[in-house]
Formats: C-alpha cells, sequence, structure tokens
C-alpha cells in the first residue's frame, strides 16, 4: 500500500484473506482461449510445455502413432507444418506423444486441430498408469482450425501418452501446435490468488473530513463487513418454510439462491389448468425479507422425462397453446423479483420442444421471456460441460454453438452461461480450460448447481477445489451451490445433520466465506486518508477520533464500478 501523506501510519490488518503466493520462476497461468475456427493455427501456448517438437518443424520427431494409424508429415501453402493420422480403426485415433507424469501436478492442454472433411468430434485422452483419460474436447472442422482446451490433474506419478480421438471413423485427424504444460499445486493457487485479487477486490480511499470538507489526521478507521459482495448460495426447497432453525441457518450465510423444484412447471400445474404458485410466492417472501436473490429457476425443462404426462400428450397445437400460457404466467408473475431465469434447462442434452414444436424452440422461447422480462439475465444451463471431459453431448464448442444459435435470434437479450457442476472427483485443471473456452462467448458465467458426489471427507476435499476455482476465475460472477436440506436427506450433498450443525462440507462453506470477506483497521494520515484494499460488498466504517472526542458511522458498497474514493464526515 502507498502511504498516503508523509506521517500517516497505515495500520490495515486484512482478516481471512488469503494472501498472494509468491513463487520463483513460477509460470503464469494463460486463460486466452478460441472459439473461432481459424484459417491458421495460434502458437503453441507456454511454447508447447514440456512437449517435443510442439509445432512439427522437426517432422515427426518426438511423436509416435497411436493406435491403428499411419502418422504423416505435411506442409500447408502457407508454409505451416503439422501432422495427419490417417486411420483405419474406430473410433479413429492419431499420433501420440509419452512423458512422466508427477504426482499433485496439474497439466494444461491444448492443440490445434482439423479434419480432411465435413466435421468431427475430437477428443484428447491421456493413458496414465491409472487409466485412460479424457482431458479435453472439440469440434474439429475441415478448412479451419480449432482450438482444443483441456487438462490433466495427476494423483499418481508414472508414464503418459497423449493422443487425439475422432468420432467419425472416415476422418483424418490434423494436429498442430499442442501445449502440455506442468504446474504445481503451489503455482496452482497463486493463480487462484492473483486472480481472485484482481476480479473480486478493489483498492479504496477513505477520507476523514470535518463539516467544512477539511482533512483530518489522526482519525481511526474501522471496516467490517456487512454483506459480501461475490454472489454465493445455495438451492433451498419448501423445507424452509416450516423450519426456523432451516431458516437462520440459511439466513446468515447466503445471498443468492436457486428454489429446487417449486418454480419448475412441474411445481405450479402438475395437474392441466390448476395452476399454484403459493408455494414458491411463500419462499420468494422468505428470501426477500432476508435480502436473498433468487434465480428463476426454470421456464422450461427439455428433457422428455421431465414433463407432465398431460404434457408429453399434446399434439402440437395445444402444446404450443400451453407452453405460451405458462411462459406468460410464470414469467409475468415473477418478472422484477428474479435476478436469472433458466430458460430452457439442459437443451443441450435434451430436445423435448425442439423435437415436439421446431428446431429453434430454444430461441423463440428465449424471445417470449425476453419481452417479458427483458432487464433481468436469461441462462442457458446444463450439466457435464464443466465436469465431464468425456460426454461427447456437452462439449464446450456444442454448448457454445447452441448458446451463439440462440443469442443471435435474441441480440438484445442480456444472455448468459450457466454450468450446473454436479462433479464426483473434479479434473480442475479441465475445469479452469472449460471455463476459458467458455469465456469466449464475452457474456457472464455461473456456476449453478454445485455439488460433489460422495460421503467422506474428500467430498469437502473436492467442494473446496470446485468453489475457489470457481471463485478465482475472471469470467465467474457467481456460484450456487445443488444442497437443499429435507429431513429424509439431500439430492447429493448435504452441507448439516438434521439439527442443522454443519458436516465437513458446512464447515468448509463457512470457512470460505470467512475467508472471503475483508475487515481492516487504519489511522489517517496527513491528508485525512488511509488505503486498502477490500472485496466486493456492502462495509460499515466507523471513523474515530480521540483528540476531538468525535465519531461517525457510515456505510458504503464496494464493488467492480463502484467509485474508490470515500470521503466521510465525522460528528462532534
Amino acid at each position: 500500500m502507498n502511504a498516503p501523506g508523509e506521517n500517516t501510519v497505515l495500520l490495515f490488518l486484512f482478516v481471512a484473506i488469503l494472501g498472494q503466493v509468491i513463487i520463483a520462476n513460477s509460470v503464469p497461468y494463460d486463460y486466452s482461449a478460441s472459439f473461432e475456427c481459424l484459417a491458421e493455427p495460434l502458437k503453441p501456448q507456454y511454447g508447447g510445455g514440456i512437449l517435443v517438437n510442439p509445432e512439427f518443424n522437426d517432422v515427426l520427431k518426438g511423436w509416435v502413432s497411436f493406435g491403428d494409424v499411419k502418422a504423416i508429415h505435411k506442409v500447408s501453402k502457407s508454409g505451416n507444418k503439422y501432422a495427419v493420422a490417417v486411420t483405419g480403426s474406430k473410433p479413429p485415433q492419431a499420433i501420440s506423444q509419452k512423458f512422466q507424469l508427477e504426482t499433485d501436478k496439474l497439466y494444461a492442454i491444448s492443440a490445434w486441430v482439423q479434419v480432411d472433411k465435413g466435421s468431427a468430434d475430437v477428443r484428447a485422452s491421456v493413458r496414465t498408469p491409472s487409466g485412460f483419460v479424457a482431458v479435453g474436447s472439440v469440434v474439429a472442422n475441415a478448412s479451419c482450425w480449432s482450438m482444443l482446451k483441456g487438462g490433466l490433474t495427476v494423483n499418481v506419478s508414472g508414464p503418459g501418452d497423449l493422443f487425439f480421438e475422432a468420432n467419425n471413423s472416415t476422418a483424418e485427424i490434423w494436429v498442430d501446435n499442442v501445449s502440455f504444460q506442468p504446474f504445481t499445486q503451489e503455482e496452482w493457487k497463486g493463480h487462484h490468488n492473483e486472480s481472485a485479487d484482481q476480479k473480486n477486490k478493489k483498492p479504496v480511499t477513505v477520507t476523514a473530513a470535518d463539516k467544512d470538507g477539511k482533512p483530518i489526521a489522526g482519525a481511526k478507521v474501522t471496516v467490517n463487513p456487512i454483506r459480501t459482495g461475490f454472489p454465493f448460495g445455495t438451492a433451498i426447497n419448501a423445507a424452509i418454510l416450516k423450519n426456523t432453525d432451516y431458516q437462520k441457518w440459511f439466513a446468515s450465510r447466503f445471498t443468492v439462491t436457486t428454489f429446487e423444484n417449486e418454480m419448475k412447471w412441474y411445481g405450479t400445474e402438475f395437474t392441466k389448468g390448476h395452476e399454484d404458485f403459493s408455494v414458491a410466492d411463500a419462499m420468494l417472501e422468505f428470501a426477500k425479507k432476508n435480502n436473498v436473490h433468487v434465480r428463476g429457476h426454470n421456464v422450461f425443462w427439455d428433457d422428455q422425462n421431465a414433463q407432465m404426462d398431460w404434457v408429453a400428450k399434446l399434439p402440437k397445437p395445444e402444446l404450443e397453446q400451453a407452453v405460451a400460457k405458462h411462459l406468460k404466467s410464470v414469467v409475468t408473475r415473477y418478472k422484477g423479483q428474479v435476478i436469472h431465469w433458466d430458460v430452457v434447462n439442459e437443451n443441450v442434452h435434451f430436445n423435448f420442444f425442439e423435437t415436439k414444436l421446431s428446431p429453434d424452440a430454444s430461441t423463440k422461447i428465449f424471445q417470449e421471456v425476453n419481452k417479458i422480462d427483458p432487464d433481468v439475465l436469461l441462462f442457458m444451463n446444463d450439466f457435464n460441460t464443466l465436469e465431464n471431459p468425456g460426454d461427447w453431448n456437452a462439449m464446450p464448442d456444442k454448448y457454445l454453438k447452441k448458446f451463439h444459435e440462440i443469442k443471435k435470434g435474441n441480440p438484445k437479450a442480456k444472455m448468459a452461461i450457466g454450468l450446473e457442476s454436479h462433479f464426483d472427483a473434479p479434473n480442475i485443471a479441465n475445469m479452469r480450460a472449460v471455463l476459458d473456452k467458455m469465456a469466449t462467448a464475452g457474456v457472464p458465467i455461473w456456476l449453478t448447481e454445485v455439488d460433489v458426489g460422495g460421503t467422506d471427507a474428500k467430498q469437502a476435499h473436492y467442494l473446496e477445489q470446485i468453489l475457489r476455482e470457481g471463485y478465482s476465475h475472471p469470467a465467474v460472477q457467481g456460484i450456487v451451490m445443488w444442497a437443499s436440506w429435507t429431513p429424509k436427506g439431500c439430492y447429493r450433498m448435504c452441507l448439516t445433520d438434521n439439527q442443522f450443525k454443519n458436516l465437513p462440507v458446512g464447515d468448509l462453506v463457512d470457512s470460505l466465506i470467512k475467508e472471503w470477506k475483508t475487515h481492516a483497521v487504519g489511522t489517517t494520515g496527513e491528508d485525512g486518508s488511509v488505503q486498502a484494499k477490500l472485496a466486493h460488498g456492502e462495509y460499515s466504517v466507523n471513523v474515530t477520533h480521540p483528540a476531538t472526542n468525535s465519531s461517525s458511522a457510515h456505510k458504503i458498497k464496494v464493488g467492480p464500478d463502484s467509485h474508490p474514493v470515500y470521503k466521510l464526515e465525522i460528528h462532534h
């Protein structure tokens, strides 16, 4: 911190903030990614990392064939050199390079991929001592290069092989400018701290002044958090309405929530023509009373199995009428009361409305929601894009393709990306890479339904990794966990027992909430000011001057767009 005056005494103490880790010779993480299909590939990230001959400038040195393939070295008309895998296997596999994997290291992986005709889904995998692991994917096309970006988290040291495979048995896989960069756990945490500090905190100057505006030196300034600025919460359900212990536990911690089922179509009109919003209304009032923002979840769900029997059986004309009626009913009712709408939930994986109504059904539904509630963020929301690189249907490119189709049909809509994040053992390196790729859309990203499978201590360990990665990533603007409580248990992850005593995951959540807050104490210098770096949020500020027996209490808000200077008057 820079001293604002010659005699300034700065005593700002930052409580529960993880300090920046500085590591000699550490490699900065490259958050860049590309969704565009380019005529020429970009240079490999990190200069290729630990790979030999990553740009194929030395023919195929360091590379071998993997599977039933014949590897060929080619040079384009522009002089670009690359490798081609001509295959006869199903699924086709491409060239590979061997290396030594090290326990507890995280590997950032990227490559530029093309196919000789049409398009194909191409996946990068690594053969590890524990088996084959999918580490990234991309939709590759003919005539241009697409960026695959992924990652690998290693638990066992030993030999490894990076290779590429496609779901098109007749495609030639072209590969260029590959990178495989290792990071230690300490380096990875250093990236967290640096990014979180830049994204979620802001330098602030507090100036104490008298009623005439003259600065006051020697005043003590105490800053305490009231409400954190980074949106963090968990889902709730109707059980909270009748349980005061649940209400107290929830409201004392979180700033945002999602209703588990109560706002969904089957939660409000299970029987045709009999709408009942009473439970959702009551939950919304509870949230408002406790200053908790609500995500609207959801207008529709594209899963065939999520439809009521009467909806699934409707012929097209009647289904169109029912969809229009429900859309108008739920969106109009909660317009201005929710901060988001999950509009057509899981429409990357499923297509009930596209099949029943039209291929552009999602786009049309987004259009209608935007007409009624134009100021709210409209989300696509889906699973496995972030958590499972082995799911061909959830590839980042496929999510983004659907997203851009809908956005093109809704140029004025405020759109956003929702990544559900139902994890088992997370591949944290791949999680960061996918967030990089999704960030190319240039819209807010939220982790909307975070949970972790399992019941042992690893659940809390894995949840911590996921939450830290989300909190620190430059593109992530909020996190909601999928951990609503019922007397019979939770979906996959409970934060408390039935007496609302924290389980290990609940303790972890509390520790992070505490860590993400900032407190400060300091004394003004000759110019009447002190400086600090505060996390975004609302604060109470007390200014006292013992010599004049004067004091003053104030409230300030710190955010990415807030003014960095606060001039506070002391009253006698």
